[in-house]
């Protein structure tokens, strides 16, 4: 279909057949050294770092299965980070081959560079969001074998499931795959919890917010895309743009620039929303391993902490208005199974509950008070006062706009919300700058296979300029937008949608064996990615 006729004419020129560019560029010794000299310094700055970290929280030294545990599930979370980079970053690299506005060594130099900006900046909203879809007892537990379980079983599902799709030249979401691995490790939970033990399986209010991103992104960019190109036909009269190369010939100037940018764009964007999805699983690895450093956010300053108290208190008043009836005895640990079975239920509604909630706010709060800032928190207090900042915190979420609260109440209890994530979600720098040259690194490794696929087997005929240009255009706009308001989305789906998108929109013919085949890895990914995850947990639990 072509939109052409709603202006009287046409300004695109049919493009001829695809002409693949060189892409064999090779690896020289130079290449390789540098690549390897970068990976061991990155394992060795996060050695360096736990180390330091350890020190200065006054952790005693790990035992030796506890160290080789972490070490084994850094380098795992790292190693999904490195394959989602080189299986995502064609999606960005793409359109600017095949257009021949950089060289392919340059630009997979280039993306993977902002790949890492994009990383190192994100604001760490996307990694918690992942989080929160596991079951709440692994969360608070995840130094335990059932931990540690959870997060090898999860990861290398992800993996696999990418390697797979990555083998065959298919464009793949490592979104999508994640996701399907956790709600994998989630029902094997349930499945493996003794007869009447309370347990949570799967998060599905999570799920279902998550899984609605991913399921927008894709029509998203087929759609918008479309919309896009059909625009700048109608605005920019410049038949240049919407040529397709000639041989190895790059385009003119300008728009070669405009490449560039929409690919930076795509790359940085990328960097910052799909870089996030191991580092919350490298906090919860950090967690469990070594509490007293990482369990609480000892960076934040003391000047915050008399607004942290005086939220608190506000909180506290707030549940126990609420809280009628509930046992003026009522412990701390009593406080804490009500919540956390209120959560497993997905059920925050109850006097008894705001009253338990009134308990742990207070607990909160006196330990701040005493200790006077969250480093002072000694180790032997850091488990109690994160799990109940972490119980306080997701009863919070789970409420949501409850019924009997009025809007200052409501108010007061977002605000001490954001105060307890300023507590307990945070990523240390160096986590960021670990998970970013992984992934950056992963960008300069077997890119080409789905540099084929999106440059090649989408249409059958050669990509424009301008259709290039759309097509990155929405991509770095939608997932800048989803880091934003802490949504991970598919990079591979909404790019490669919006290639077709585009194609589409100028009339050119789709190569729909392709588009079946991306389709069925949509759907197959989440039951495969599950299956996958849930078989490893359950053999990982018979060893740990």
């Amino acid at each position: 279909m072509n939109f052409s006729y709603l202006t009287g004419r046409s300004v695109s020129i049919k493009p001829g057949p695809i002409q693949r560019p060189n892409m064999d560029v090779g690896n020289k010794p130079l290449h390789v050294i540098i690549f390897f000299a970068v990976l061991i310094g990155a394992l060795g700055f996060a050695a360096f770092s736990i180390l330091q970290d350890m020190h200065s929280a006054g952790e005693g030294p790990l035992a030796v299965g506890t160290f080789v545990l972490l070490g084994i599930a850094l380098v795992i979370a790292l190693g999904f980070e490195f394959v989602n980079g080189f299986r995502d970053t064609a999606n960005a690299v793409a359109t600017v081959i095949y257009t021949r506005s950089l060289p392919p060594l340059v630009a997979v130099v280039w993306s993977g560079f902002w790949n890492f900006l994009g990383v190192a900046l994100s604001t760490g909203a996307v990694a918690y969001s992942i989080v929160t879809l596991l079951p709440v007892e692994l969360i608070l537990q995840a130094g335990s074998n059932a931990g540690y379980a959870m997060i090898f079983a999860l990861l290398i599902a992800a993996i696999v499931w990418n390697l797979a799709t990555w083998a065959f030249g298919i464009p793949n979401s490592s979104s999508h795959a994640l996701v399907g691995s956790i709600m994998g490790v989630g029902l094997a939970n349930q499945i493996l919890a003794p007869a009447g033990t309370a347990t949570q399986g799967v998060d599905w209010g999570q799920v279902q917010k998550v899984f609605s991103a991913l399921l927008f992104s894709p029509a998203c960019g087929f759609l918008m895309a479309a919309l896009l190109l059909f625009v700048m036909k109608l605005l920019i009269k410049n038949k240049a743009l919407y040529r397709a190369p000639e041989g190895d010939k790059p385009p003119p100037l300008w728009i070669r620039g405009l490449l560039i940018f929409t690919c930076t764009g795509v790359s940085f964007s990328h960097g910052g929303n799909d870089g996030q999805k191991g580092m919350g699983l490298i906090m919860l690895i950090l967690i469990g391993a070594a509490p007293t450093a990482y369990a609480l956010n000892r960076a934040m300053p003391e000047s915050a902490m008399p607004a942290f108290i005086e939220s608190a208190g506000h909180a506290q008043q707030i549940f126990a208005s609420h809280g009628t009836g509930t046992p003026a005895d009522l412990t701390e640990q009593q406080a804490r199974d009500i919540v956390g079975a209120a959560l497993r239920a997905k059920a925050v509604s109850s006097p008894e509950i705001f009253g338990a909630l009134s308990v742990l706010s207070t607990d909160i709060s006196t330990s701040v008070k005493t200790y006077g800032s969250m480093k002072a928190v000694p180790a032997a207090a850091v488990p109690n006062v994160r799990t109940d900042m972490y119980l306080v915190a997701d009863a919070i979420r789970v409420m949501g706009d409850a019924q009997g609260f009025t809007a200052d109440e409501k108010k007061s209890l977002k605000s001490f919300q954001s105060s307890l994530y300023s507590g307990t979600r945070f990523i240390p720098l160096w986590v960021k700058i670990s998970v970013a040259i992984a992934l950056g690194l992963g960008t300069m490794v077997g890119w080409k296979r789905i540099v084929v696929t999106v440059g090649e087997k989408i249409g059958k005929t050669h990509m424009t300029y301008a259709e290039g240009a759309s097509a990155e255009l929405v991509a770095m706009t939608t997932i800048g937008l989803a880091e934003r308001y802490g949504l991970p989305v598919s990079t591979t789906h909404i790019l490669s949608s919006g290639v077709a998108g585009t194609m589409w929109s100028n009339g050119s013919d789709l190569q729909l064996s392709t588009l079946r085949s991306i389709a069925l890895a949509w759907v197959t990914t989440l039951p495969a990615a599950m299956a996958i995850s849930g078989f490893l947990y359950v053999l990982f639990r018979q060893i740990f």
